[in-house]
């Protein structure tokens, strides 16, 4: 459970990565759910803040950092359960099981992704999760909800149930925004469809993220739905029209156009890693996210499980729909992707933390409350040691435990 909210911490003796580069054998002061205070030496030998914490500071129970890393807390944008749960049925119970296991593995803020379905299945998601959040959360927080489908393609479903997909609705959309309003932070849909582009500028007039994905969208029908408003591409590469020299495809699109963020699945089945190294060389640091996509099977042994209605069998910790060979999601953790990009795709410990943290923070429009270490901003806090192991979770300030 949660340690004591409000009780001060001090981190000293760390790497502490910030916007402004990297404090060595830094400290960080949290205080009343909020960075208090950091500082350090830089890399080039400045001092940042200060170069050690106040006289005030000295009260807060003292955590070793012992050289290791301090990051802001990762932002899932695309993850649909874990520990066993699902967010599609998930009640209150479940949907602490989901945050406490996302949290012991560095997620700190996450989207309830929802799968295809009937429309009233998705209004209950919508409808517990509201519920949950207004409640208060003793774990990962819940930030919203992303609804992936059900208006995508039949040609790239993937582990999408192709019993519920149509094309968009916008009276659906009009409903949910009036019932939860700000509630539905992202959408996945296929831009191609007919009566995408209209429900692409509704999205983003109500401030959620519109995003493509499970799409045979064309490079240029791509390009027209970013003028719409489209500005996020879901699992790129996987689910989507590929890249072709004469035809760039969906791929092509989100590869070259600056509008649209980039999420990625960093788990060595989805993507190669070379496919990663491509995705960063052309979008640049700063227009990549990592995201798990991970379903109920992650945390959990092999074995058979489901996904938006679809029987799932898990074997040496990888997913697939049991009819078909597609991958299911996956069993992924932010952590886990975190160091893969490190140690797999060779990004720097402060890009990669820029991917997991920043950048989504920067595209659900919460940049100046999370994302980065920065006084004043929520106390959103993870420490790893030199061999990228989590060693400590503090959400809004308060450390998750066992």
């Amino acid at each position: 459970m949660n340690g004591a909210i409000g009780m001060d911490r001090l981190i000293v003796g760390a790497k502490i990565v910030t916007p402004a580069g990297i404090l060595e054998d830094g400290w960080l002061w949290m205080r009343h759910g909020i960075i208090a205070g950091l500082g350090g030496v830089r890399g080039d030998g400045g001092v940042a803040g200060a170069e050690r914490p106040p006289a005030e500071a000295e009260n807060a129970v003292r955590v070793a950092g012992s050289g290791g890393w301090v990051l802001p807390g990762f932002i899932d944008m695309h993850v649909h359960g874990g520990a066993g749960h699902d967010f599609m049925d998930a009640e209150d119970e479940e949907l602490r099981a989901i945050t406490r296991f996302h949290g012991r593995h560095g997620t700190t803020g996450m989207l309830a992704t929802s799968m295809t379905a009937p429309r009233e299945n998705l209004s209950r998601v919508l409808e517990r999760v509201s519920r949950f959040i207004g409640a208060g959360m003793p774990y990962a927080r819940l930030l919203g909800v992303h609804i992936e489908g059900p208006f995508v393609s039949l040609k790239w479903k993937g582990a999408q149930n192709p019993a519920y997909i149509l094309p968009p609705r916008l009276d659906w959309l009009e409903d949910w925004i009036r019932d939860y309003p700000g509630l539905i932070r992202m959408q996945t849909l296929a831009p191609e469809t007919e009566g995408a582009p209209a429900y692409i500028e509704r999205l983003a007039a109500a401030g959620a993220v519109p995003a493509c994905g499970h799409t045979d969208a064309t490079y240029d029908e791509l390009v027209k739905a970013a003028d719409r408003g489209l500005r996020h591409a879901v699992h790129t590469f996987n689910a989507m029209r590929p890249y072709h020299h004469r035809e760039p495809g969906t791929v092509g699109a989100v590869l070259t156009d600056d509008r649209i963020m980039a999420e990625v699945i960093a788990d060595g089945h989805h993507v190669h890693p070379a496919g990663i190294k491509l995705l960063v060389a052309a979008k640049g640091v700063d227009r990549v996210i990592l995201v798990t996509d991970a379903m109920a099977a992650a945390g959990m042994p092999d074995g058979d499980y489901e996904i938006g209605g679809l029987p799932v069998v898990m074997a040496m910790g990888v997913a697939r729909l049991k009819d078909g060979d597609s991958l299911a999601g996956s069993t992924l953790t932010m952590v886990d992707a975190f160091r893969f990009m490190v140690r797999e795709v060779g990004v720097s410990v402060p890009d990669a933390s820029k991917m997991a943290s920043a950048n989504p923070a920067r595209q659900l429009g919460l940049a100046r409350e999370v994302g980065t270490l920065e006084a004043g901003k929520r106390a959103d806090v993870l420490l790893l040691d030199g061999s990228l192991t989590l060693r400590g979770v503090w959400v809004g300030g308060s450390e998750l435990r066992e």
